[in-house]
Formats: C-alpha cells, structure tokens, sequence
C-alpha cells in the first residue's frame, strides 16, 4: 500500500527544501513530487542498491572486524585528519569533532574545498546578510554573482529569491530585477535582465569599481571668496583676471563639482559594457534603484589564491549599500549540511572549518590545517571520511597520498567513493533513513524525517562506536 509523507527536506543541496510530497510503496520511492532536476533520481534511486554493512580492503566483512580494524588504525595514528560532514547532521558532526578531539587529530569540512574564502573574509570585514524568506518577502534586486543557481540549486530561484511572491514584492517575478554577473553566459544569465560579463580574475578589480560607481557624489565645497585686503593688490588682479600659472578659468574647471568625483569612476574598457545591458554602470543605477537588494556569491567568487580579498570587497560593498537601503550577501552552499558543519565545528570549537587539536585545544589556520594541503604535503598518516565522495574535489598530490595511508570512509549505499578505503562502513541516509537536523544555506534548520526502512547504521551511530573504542 502506497504511503505518502508531506513536507518532506532533501539535502541534494544547499536549499534544502522542505516543501516535497514523497510516494513510498514496497520500500522505494516512487514518486517525489515538487523536486527539482537534481532532486527527483536522488530519491527514487534510494534502496536500489545494497552493497555490505562493511568491507575491509574492498571485500564483505562483519561489521566487529570493521569497527576493530578501524579503531586500531586510529589508535596507531600519530597525525590522523577527519574529513567530510557535508552529507550528514548535527548528531554526526558532533560525534566526529569529539572523536576528533579523543584522537588528538585534525577535523575539517568541504568548506575548504568550496567557501573557505567566504568564511576567512566574514571574520575580517562580518557580514550583513538575512533568511531566504527575508529575500523572498523584501529583495526587488537579486543579484547572482559567479553563480549558476539554475543548474547548481534548481529550485532557489522559484523558491526563496526570484519568483514568489513576497509581502512586499506582490508581483513576484515582475517586481524584482534580475542581474548575473559571470566569465560566461550561464543558464541563470539567459533569464537574467541584466548580464554583466567580468573575467574571474578580474573580480576583485569589478567590485572595487562598483563600490565607487555607488558611493554618492560628496557635495562640492564651497569656493573660498577671495579678501583682496589679505593679498597685494597685483597678486589679486593677476587672480581676477585670470592670469597666472593655468588661469583662474582652468582652475575652475579641474576643480568643478564632479570632475575628480568622475575620473575616479573611471571602469576600466573591459567592464564598461561587458555582457548584456551596459555593464557594472547599469548595475550600479539597478543598486541605487533598488529599496532591496541581495547578492548571492558562489564558487566563480571564491576561486583564486586571493579569493577571501575578493569576497571581502563584495562585503564591504554589500556593507556600504545599507547606508542608502536593504542589502543582504549570502553565500551558495553546495551540499545539503555544509552550512550545519561549519555551525557544529564552530559552536564546539570556536573555528569553523580546518581545526587542529593535537596540542589538547582548538587550532585554527586555513592552508595549514586543512583537508587537501594536508594530504597534499603527505601529512596525515591516518584519514577518516564521513562521505568520500568530497574527496573528487582533492588535488592529484593529495589524491596519491589517500593511497599510501590507510582510510576509514563512511558512505551512502549509492555513492561511488574515488578513494581505496582500508575500512568501508555503508550508512544510512538522513532525511530517507534516518531523522537529524540539516542546516540550509542560511544557517536555518531543518529536521528530516524517516522514509524508508534500512538496517544500516546511521553516521552517529558509527562514530559513537568508534569513540568507544580508541578510548
């Protein structure tokens, strides 16, 4: 018989929607009404395959092996890194930063792969930013920047930014702008208004200049009236009569209201007109017509050795626009807890991503102690994943050490890990399997519920099993 569950969360990404109707019949999905494209095979696909509870070395095993195998890699461990989180929930993420901190190890998120940047920028310049719903009710500007929402997060646009209608956009779509800026036209970019082209590495320069095209005209001051008496008489005539070194006129005109205000404007010719509309001016004017504005910045703004400057310089900017209005900045997270790991990581140890804790406290210094540059200097000689499947996003140095050292990965029954793991635990999914808490892109939280039956252990579960056994 059929059973149907109502406003179902999916943790496919960042959005984390919570609206689905999901059909259940003989233990499968049949059917996920409302979900996107990315969405709709990630629930019919659960409970089709079912690979062991454990492997070691690639083959079945008990699931005692497993956990004793596993818990005397991580005793032997002199330098192991914990790594992941993304794909689970609050319980996991608190269960792994305590192992974490029993081990005396590393523990870091997919944030370095993704918005580290964001993250070191917020804690140099903060960051003013809102709920979705506050952009769904407010924001008459939507601005996309190095972001493709359309592919990436199929629903945000028709959820929570561009289309529904707000309690103060009663038109929807019709009363908001629409603006993309982008190295290339994107699927987002065809529905926008307006399209500004701006190469990646040019980012930072494009947000310096927006910042000066929005900041107001300072009014001009007023112009001295000259006292002949404290002058010769010779000196004031030579003044009078426009005499001297440029004349009185030419001095006028280099110092007119707005001259210097207008040269300092200058956009350079490669983001003058860029794209479709007129460039970072148009943009510009839409920002100072606009009541309500939100910026939402994705991995075209983070890439870079100097990413966290350019990501600072859309803060300052996002910063600046609330002297004149309503301007929010928000990041686009990529996986469905991200947002939850970094919060997790951040409440039990005061940083958010890429934590040491081999000295007995917290240590926090990104490049130093984070996943990849970890693994690519051949540091770690240990690695625990809870979701391998980040590890796609590793360089090839670090890819070759996951190699040479043993690997405890946690996985999803249908993921397709790119790592050899030594220990192999399949876990069931929250929000299918499992019921937890997810954090959507907006720091806001959403509880998932059960779907469908599963003996296989939960994140939580495997990581308290661990804990218990390297004390």
């Amino acid at each position: 018989m059929p059973t149907t569950h109502t406003s179902v969360g999916c943790t496919v990404c960042g959005c984390v929607c919570d609206d689905l109707t999901v059909t259940v019949a003989d233990g499968r999905v049949t059917e996920a009404r409302g979900a996107c494209h990315l969405a709709e095979p990630w629930f019919l696909s659960q409970n089709t395959s079912a690979p062991p509870a454990a492997a070691l070395n690639g083959h079945p095993a008990e699931t005692g092996a497993a956990f004793d195998r596993a818990a005397q890699i991580l005793r032997a461990a002199r330098y192991p890194l914990i790594y992941g989180l993304s794909r689970s929930t609050t319980e996991a993420q608190r269960a792994a930063v305590a192992l974490a901190e029993r081990l005396g190890g590393t523990i870091d998120t997919t944030a370095s792969t993704g918005h580290a940047p964001s993250l070191i920028a917020l804690q140099q310049v903060g960051e003013s930013t809102c709920t979705l719903g506050e952009v769904k009710n407010r924001a008459d500007l939507v601005v996309f920047w190095g972001s493709d929402p359309v592919l990436t997060h199929p629903r945000h646009m028709e959820r929570y930014s561009v289309d529904p209608v707000g309690r103060w956009v009663p038109g929807g779509r019709a009363g908001r702008v629409l603006v993309v800026v982008d190295d290339h036209e994107t699927e987002t970019a065809r529905r926008a208004d307006l399209f500004v082209w701006v190469p990646t590495e040019r980012n930072w320069e494009a947000l310096w200049e927006l910042r000066a095209l929005c900041r107001p005209t300072p009014p001009a001051p007023e112009e001295p009236t000259p006292n002949p008496s404290s002058r010769s008489p010779a000196l004031s005539a030579e003044l009078l009569a426009g005499r001297g070194k440029g004349g009185e006129q030419d001095f006028r005109n280099s110092h007119a209201p707005g001259a210097s205000e207008e040269a300092s404007r200058a956009v350079p010719p490669s983001l003058q007109g860029g794209g479709r509309g007129g460039g970072l001016p148009a943009l510009a004017a839409r920002i100072a017509a606009a009541r309500c504005g939100a910026f939402f910045f994705g991995a075209g703004l983070t890439r870079g050795k100097t990413a966290h400057r350019t990501v600072e310089a859309l803060l300052q900017l996002v910063t600046e626009l609330n002297d004149r209005g309503r301007f929010y900045a928000r990041r686009m997270r990529r996986y469905g807890d991200v947002a939850g790991a970094d919060s997790v990581l951040a409440w039990q140890t005061g940083y958010p991503f890429g934590v040491n804790l081999s000295r007995g406290y917290p240590r926090y210094n990104p490049g130093e102690f984070t996943g990849p540059e970890m693994l690519a200097r051949g540091e770690p000689d240990a690695c625990l994943f809870v979701g391998s499947e980040a590890a796609a996003d590793f360089p090839p140095a670090a890819l070759d050490h996951l190699r040479r050292i043993p690997v405890i990965a946690l996985d999803a029954p249908n993921v397709e890990s790119p790592v050899p793991a030594a220990v192999r635990f399949t876990t069931a999914v929250y929000g299918v399997h499992r019921p937890g808490t997810a954090y959507r892109m907006d720091e806001v939280p959403v509880p998932l519920r059960v779907l469908l039956p599963t003996d296989y252990p939960s994140d939580a579960e495997v990581l308290n099993e661990l804990l218990k056994r390297v004390r």
